[in-house]
């Protein structure tokens, strides 16, 4: 259903019959992490966040899984493999 409180108009999968389903019966104004987010629009309560209407519960365990503006640097480690072993387990299979 459409939300008719925070941002009107938008798909909103808390906005049940009876109204906004969701904690305190709104979305949560973005946080300080938040700021420089792609995903931050301006709503009846001030800037919200467009997918997740807790902001502050996404970014309690780390990095948003939701943030644009944060890239999380994946370590690769080089192994280095014998050839010889190499060889030999291939020619088993």
């Amino acid at each position: 259903m459409q939300c008719q409180t925070v941002l009107p108009g938008t798909e909103c999968t808390f906005w049940k019959k009876k109204g906004c389903s969701f904690v305190d019966n709104s979305c949560h104004q973005v946080i300080e992490q938040c700021e420089g987010c792609d995903r931050i629009v301006e709503g009846t309560i001030g800037p919200v966040c467009s997918v997740a209407p807790a902001p502050e519960k996404k970014w309690s365990a780390g990095l948003c899984n939701f943030a644009t503006h944060q890239k999380v640097e994946v370590k690769t480690e080089e192994i280095r493999v014998n050839p010889l072993k190499a060889s030999k387990k291939a020619a088993k299979k």
